[in-house]
């Protein structure tokens, strides 16, 4: 191994691990299902009500699980093995997309199946987060989190188009079929992950479990910062990503092409992202790298805002991508490397909760806002939410508590082992 190469882990490097290669095939899988699935769902649901409120009626049934069990789950994750809780929930997905093979034009079965699917994966998700610091070594987590993040915008590009075209073709039955194939798929692989033992902790009541999880987050300054970010940025995000269509309709007047080619745009910055922090940086335990992109988002959506040139929307929302990727590895590589690993369930968990819950009151006032003060109205609130984010960061967070772990050394990752 060369110097350079040791210096700075990459996603080869990491891929050599058993273990995280089997974790990383899993949650891949589960992406190019989740895709299958997603398209599906919104298509058929369109098809059958012919109506935008009927589609909502998905998003809104997907967010509600992480805002009613976020708090159950992230105290299961941190109680029982992750990678058992990570196979039950596969299990369970599999069954419902197994359902709507049987029933792909019904909508309380649609309905139905989006809560469901999406109350198991706030299981998933949080397992998935705090299970894999245990699988590699510190200095190799920016290029773990950076091959799952690439894997899933890289699966979303490819796969997205091709669901529909299978949708159209085959039916959104076969759609959902291969959706709960790729669940068992994920979870065989899953069914071999070998993970170190982790520190017996004393079990408290469900209910003290969830309170300590949430005492974590307000007793640490680096943890209560990162909340409010978290809230400021899933306001201003909620609204701009889910009237993204309206956007380039009302104010770049393009037709559903060009908003395509918006969607590209952005999946094209996600995916160089991760290029850009294995090429560029060593450590990303910077306030730089975490509240950056923020502060990069919300210059982008006030420059949406500003300008009406499809060509500078283009490059704008391929710079808004590189954001949110850069800004997603970092903010995970941070939690995975400052949290005590038998509290990380809990933390990832409410902070999913936070997330869920800006996000579902910026989609609901963004639509509001849309009509009364317009779309760039809605940009303009929304690049200065990111900014007031981004800034908050970088007042509140120096660099030295990014780099301590919260409670001493039992924040720091088990060193991974080659099964």
């Amino acid at each position: 191994m060369c110097p350079a190469e040791a210096g700075r882990p990459g996603i080869q490097r990491v891929l050599r691990h058993t273990m995280f290669r089997r974790l990383f095939i899993a949650q891949t899988i589960s992406r190019w299902g989740d895709t299958f699935n997603a398209v599906a769902l919104v298509i058929v649901v369109f098809q059958l009500t012919n109506s935008g409120v009927s589609v909502s009626g998905v998003v809104a049934l997907e967010v509600a699980p992480v805002l009613l069990l976020g708090l159950v789950a992230g105290s299961v994750v941190d109680r029982l093995p992750r990678h058992h809780v990570m196979i039950a929930a596969d299990l369970g997905r599999a069954v419902i997309a197994g359902f709507l093979v049987f029933k792909p034009d019904q909508l309380w079965a649609l309905y139905s199946a989006a809560f469901g699917l999406s109350a198991l994966t706030v299981f998933f998700n949080p397992a998935a987060s705090s299970l894999l610091p245990s699988l590699v070594d510190d200095d190799e987590l920016v290029a773990a989190n950076s091959a799952v993040w690439s894997a899933a915008v890289l699966s979303q590009i490819v796969l997205a188009p091709l669901a529909g075209a299978v949708v159209v073709a085959l039916g959104a039955g076969t759609a959902f079929g291969i959706n709960s194939v790729t669940f068992l798929l994920s979870a065989m692989a899953l069914g071999g992950l070998v993970v170190p033992a982790a520190e017996p902790v004393e079990r408290l009541a469900r209910g003290a479990e969830i309170v300590q999880g949430i005492q974590i987050i307000r007793n640490s300054r680096l943890l209560s910062t990162l909340a409010i970010v978290q809230g400021l940025a899933a306001l201003s995000a909620g609204a701009t990503s889910a009237l993204l269509v309206v956007f380039a309709q009302r104010h770049l007047h393009i037709d559903a092409t060009g908003f395509g080619f918006l969607l590209a745009a952005i999946g094209l910055g996600a995916g160089l992202g991760p290029l850009v922090l294995q090429r560029f940086v060593s450590d990303v335990r910077h306030p730089m790298l975490l509240f950056g992109p923020y502060m990069l988002r919300g210059v982008v959506d006030l420059a949406l805002a500003a300008f009406s040139s499809f060509a500078s929307a283009l490059v704008g929302l391929g710079l808004y991508g590189v954001g949110t990727s850069t800004g997603n590895i970092t903010y995970n590589t941070v939690l995975q490397t400052t949290t005590p690993n038998r509290f990380r369930g809990r933390v990832f968990a409410l902070y999913d909760v936070v997330w869920q819950t800006g996000r579902l009151i910026s989609i609901g006032a963004g639509g509001v806002l849309a009509d009364q003060l317009g779309i760039r109205g809605v940009y303009i609130m929304g690049g200065a939410l990111l900014l007031a984010a981004g800034t908050a960061g970088f007042v509140l967070v120096p660099k030295i508590l990014m780099t301590t772990p919260i409670e001493g050394s039992a924040g720091t990752a088990t060193p991974a082992r080659d099964f």
